[in-house]
């Protein structure tokens, strides 16, 4: 496999992890979702906005959208966890059509991220993409840490890579339309 194919692959693995993440915080009690809770954000509700606001950040960045900082700055936090999760899933398919997309010439290239206070920073798209999946993993751990606190048992979120772990995902992979990704030798 090489480094294109791999960061496809993560970025499959990104929206399947994060439907499964969702669908357990969409089965919260009231007042669970925005509970202060021990994390480096205050609650799941907070942990989660994060997450998409990054993500938009990175995605105009990849897209070379304009946008710049004002794609996090502005950002405007959701209040529920549908609307937080129908907009999560739009930015997954965001980042799936953008690797899509890509060339492995295009890993090397660089794009412009705005950095406000220091300014134009140029990065190479294949390191922006690493970072955008480690830091999704990194946040959705913390959430599925803070959902062992709740009524919701955390979901498995690491069956997504191995031929042998396709029967545990296979559905759920086929449902999101990641067909491909659903073996490991295909």
């Amino acid at each position: 496999m090489n480094l294109l194919d791999h960061l496809r692959r993560m970025a499959g693995n990104n929206i399947w992890s994060n439907d499964r993440l969702y669908r357990a915080v969409l089965q919260l009690k009231p007042g669970e979702f925005e509970a202060e809770r021990t994390s480096f954000f205050p609650s799941i509700k907070a942990t989660l906005n994060h997450v998409l606001a990054v993500d938009y950040l990175y995605l105009d960045f990849l897209e070379e959208g304009g946008v710049g900082a004002a794609a996090h700055d502005d950002f405007v936090p959701f209040e529920e966890s549908e609307p937080l999760f129908a907009a999560q899933r739009v930015a997954d398919r965001r980042l799936i059509a953008f690797c899509d997309g890509l060339s492995e010439v295009d890993l090397d290239r660089r794009v412009m991220t705005d950095r406000r206070e220091d300014g134009m920073i140029p990065e190479k798209i294949g390191d922006i993409l690493a970072h955008v999946f480690l830091h999704d993993i990194h946040h959705r751990g913390q959430v599925h840490a803070m959902l062992s606190g709740t009524s919701v048992a955390p979901p498995q979120l690491d069956e997504f890579l191995l031929d042998y772990d396709l029967k545990l995902r296979k559905e759920e992979v086929e449902w999101l339309g990641l067909g491909r990704q659903t073996s490991a030798t295909s």
